[in-house]
């Protein structure tokens, strides 16, 4: 009997993307999300839609009651880092204590099982690069904090949890995800969205007219910042892999989510100019709040741990599926 998994934030750019990868994997999946930066028409056709807040104990409730579910997949979270400075407290409201609710509620159902999408904010400014699971963490905004807060409640619950119902999580920390589905039709739609891909596709198809280059002096070969970008179907992939090792009675942890290899903000820019064939202007500003100079993810542990094996490390892949997103997205 095929196993039942419940995704918060199903609607949104990876939980849609995951959500698929699950389904095609075999699982039945429940998608909790209240649309607020995700959509109705993200959510596969063949998982239950339910409206509503990760946070709702007696939504959650309900859910559980009506469906056996195996194991949670958390994404619902906010995500913008210079929002998240510009208002930290809405950060915490949603990002840890939505969180602390939701894993009270899969406790007091009996579930002990969860993937938490975190992120390669925790690090900071790494000490060195590329970033280890094991390196001191320092975020530098409030995303970054609410992050690694909710990583330390899930450490201290999964430490605290009786032997005979241990409580078991893996955190994913996302680099920079990008890209659109290879299969096609699904892509970030998120609105408003700040990440540079989206954006850079967005003024190569026309519907902005300029994308902000935040920093050119930066201690990097072009002097714009660098990250580790991972395509959204590899990162889906690597949570039906560590739902997999729960499910299998493997132990929880923290894993690094990317390539292990760096691009640069004009690196992306040149690749999209290429793919798209559209040489879009560019301007050139101000460093941005919050912002580390490189991110780049030592890979190492979620290879040899969890055998995890990405397909589309590939630069123009990447820009090629976001750009063809972009042209037949219609918001």
């Amino acid at each position: 009997m095929a196993k039942t998994i419940l995704v918060t934030g199903g609607a949104g750019y990876i939980g849609s993307h995951t959500t698929r990868h699950l389904i095609e994997d075999g699982f039945n999946v429940v998608v909790l999300d209240n649309l607020y930066s995700g959509h109705r028409w993200a959510v596969h056709d063949s998982a239950e839609f339910v409206e509503g807040n990760a946070g709702d104990q007696d939504l959650l409730a309900d859910i559980f009651n009506r469906f056996t579910i195996e194991a949670v997949i958390h994404f619902a979270g906010h995500i913008v880092v210079p929002e998240s400075v510009e208002n930290p407290q809405k950060y915490y409201q949603n990002n840890c204590l939505v969180s602390q609710s939701l894993v009270e509620i899969c406790r007091l159902a009996g579930i002990n099982k969860m993937i938490f999408s975190s992120s390669a904010a925790v690090y900071g400014i790494p000490e060195k690069i590329p970033a280890v699971e094991t390196d001191r963490l320092e975020p530098i905004n409030p995303y970054g904090r609410t992050k690694l807060i909710t990583e330390w409640l899930l450490e201290d619950i999964a430490t605290s949890a009786p032997t005979e119902k241990p409580f078991k999580y893996v955190a994913l920390r996302y680099f920079n995800v990008a890209g659109a589905a290879v299969k096609g039709g699904l892509g970030q739609a998120t609105p408003e969205a700040t990440h540079l891909l989206k954006v850079a596709c967005e003024v190569a198809t026309g519907k902005r007219e300029t994308i902000k280059v935040f920093g050119t002096d930066y201690d990097t070969p072009d002097g714009t910042c660098i990250r580790d970008y991972i395509h959204v179907d590899d990162l889906a992939s690597a949570h039906v892999v560590g739902l997999k090792h729960l499910i299998n009675g493997g132990g929880g942890g923290v894993y690094n989510c990317g390539y292990g290899r760096g691009l640069s903000v004009q690196e992306i820019l040149d690749t999209v100019t290429k793919v798209s064939n559209v040489d879009f202007p560019r301007e050139l500003t101000g460093r941005r709040a919050g912002d580390p100079p490189a991110l780049i993810a030592d890979t190492k542990k979620i290879t040899e741990q969890l055998g995890w094996e990405p397909k589309y490390n590939d630069t123009e892949l990447i820009c090629r599926t976001a750009f063809e997103w972009e042209q037949q997205y219609k918001a």
